[in-house]
């Protein structure tokens, strides 16, 4: 058996081949810039982990180090400005690092590339499989097109596409062909590469079944869901942004995620071979159609059994730094907004109801108040609350939480989010149990960190609301509490 390291382990196919690997006996290490981000998961107790960037040519090397088989899962979904140029440095570094360390092979995932022009995004991902593949290290690339499966960002647009709307007019690109793949069958085709014997170095298109137009697929997924039919009127005037906006405004994938999306369906996207299957025959069943793929994810989403989602990876241009916990911190201004409140209802009862914040469950004050500044994010390229949560019951650290990221998760003491939202500055929010005495208290946090003179006039401007959003929160999450505790005792 192999010793298989993983980069990208946080983000959405990584998160799952990890347990796939361990399932077929593999060792694995997990790379990751923040490995506190995979402490809760529930596989991380039997693999290695790793803190190193994939820039950095110190640290990839050590990770490197020993390792047998290398699965590069890096994209860059959205963003602007350098993105390709930083992909490039990065498939460099891993590369050389790669091949100083021995490694046997590197596995790359990347996007199935049509004849035509190709959109920046598609540009680059062939880009990182050409310098994987001409690296001193045999690489294996594969190539896939639209991966369906719960939680990925391609099936959530898809699935909230045809869901919200019966009646839609959309651009040119719902005619372009494509050959959808399910996500298991993209699992079992990176899993297997671990144990081919035989030295490769080659790319691979990789496919289901079926070629299916976009309008195709979203008449398939209503037929599978239940849905009456849906009238897809074309038109020539959405471009590739605005359509992504349309998208942004429509389904939980934001617009910087979507356009990227968008712009690899406005050609056809058809895989050109089959060659794969010399080296990692079909199963018996053969691979699973489209149909079927949308089946098993609807399936997965019902049981609430979605391992990991597309906002599993950080988002583009979303604030990462950790909350600055020293007491006499000397990086600026933070400002606060404490409030406290005695529960009645047991710690455990109070603790359910934090646990439970966000998504179907709401933020406990103000509805509209959240709605529209979710809806504000959005249009200006934001997350919005539309991402929901993974689990409606239990939070993990880096689960996101509508335009929330889980920081921390202290069991029945202590929630901490960080903003994702489009800000002058970052900010958190903490939800907190504590006792004194027998008594149950409701502690609730909010920290602003400035940036710049916009970040201060910011602050001040919205002062005045938090009385009525972050001031109400309190009371009726103790009057959420109290209701538990009541059904809890019956």
């Amino acid at each position: 058996m192999a010793r298989c390291l993983v980069t990208g382990a946080t983000g959405y196919i990584g998160g799952r081949l990890v347990p796939e690997l361990l399932a077929a006996g593999h060792e694995v290490r997990c790379m990751a810039r923040s490995p506190g981000r995979l402490r809760d998961l529930p596989w991380v107790a039997r693999t290695e982990v790793v803190a190193a960037d994939a820039t950095d040519p110190g640290r990839t090397r050590a990770a490197l180090d020993g390792v047998d088989v290398a699965y590069y899962l890096i994209h860059a979904m959205g963003g602007s400005g350098q993105f390709a140029a930083n992909d490039r440095r990065a498939a460099r570094t891993f590369a050389a690092a790669a091949e100083e360390a021995g490694v046997r092979r590197i596995v790359y995932l990347g996007g199935l590339v049509p004849g035509e022009r190709l959109s920046p995004h598609l540009r680059s991902r062939t880009e990182v499989g050409e310098i994987f593949l001409g690296s001193g290290v045999p690489a294996v690339v594969l190539r896939a097109a639209v991966i369906i499966g719960s939680g990925s960002a391609s099936f959530e647009m898809l699935r909230h596409l045809t869901e919200r709307l019966p009646v839609m007019t959309t651009p040119r690109w719902v005619r372009s062909r494509t050959q959808p793949i399910a996500v298991r069958d993209v699992l079992r085709y990176l899993t297997a590469w671990a144990e081919v014997p035989c030295e490769v170095n080659r790319g691979f298109d990789i496919g289901g079944p079926d070629v299916l137009t976009y309008g195709d697929m979203m008449q398939g997924y209503a037929s599978v869901a239940g849905l009456p039919h849906r009238l897809i009127i074309p038109v020539r005037v959405l471009t590739p942004r605005l359509s992504s906006l349309w998208v942004g405004l429509v389904t939980p994938v934001p617009s910087g995620i979507a356009r990227p999306l968008v712009e690899s369906l406005r050609n056809e996207a058809v895989c050109g071979e089959h060659d794969i299957v010399r080296y990692v025959p079909d199963s018996e069943e053969g691979l699973i159609g489209f149909r079927e793929a949308v089946s098993l994810a609807l399936k997965k989403i019902k049981e609430a059994d979605v391992a990991t989602r597309w906002s599993s990876a950080s988002t583009p241009g979303a604030p990462s730094d950790p909350l600055p916990t020293d007491p006499d911190w000397a990086g600026g201004s933070l400002y606060t907004d404490c409030r406290v409140i005695r529960v009645a209802a047991g710690p455990e009862a109070l603790w359910q109801v934090i646990e439970g914040i966000g998504g179907r469950n709401g933020w406990y004050s103000l509805p509209v108040a959240w709605c529209l500044r979710g809806l504000l994010d959005r249009l200006s390229g934001g997350v919005g609350l539309r991402r929901g949560r993974r689990d409606e019951h239990r939070l993990r650290v880096g689960d996101a939480v509508d335009f929330w990221r889980v920081e921390e998760v202290l069991p029945g003491r202590l929630l901490r989010l960080r903003a994702e939202m489009r800000l002058p500055g970052l900010a958190w929010l903490e939800l907190g149990v504590s006792s004194s005495d027998g008594r149950t208290y409701y502690r609730q946090r909010a920290i602003f960190h400035p940036r710049g003179l916009l970040g201060h006039l910011y602050w001040w401007a919205i002062s005045p609301f938090h009385g009525l959003v972050f001031g109400r929160m309190p009371v009726n999450v103790a009057a959420a509490a109290r209701a538990r505790q009541r059904i809890m005792s019956g």
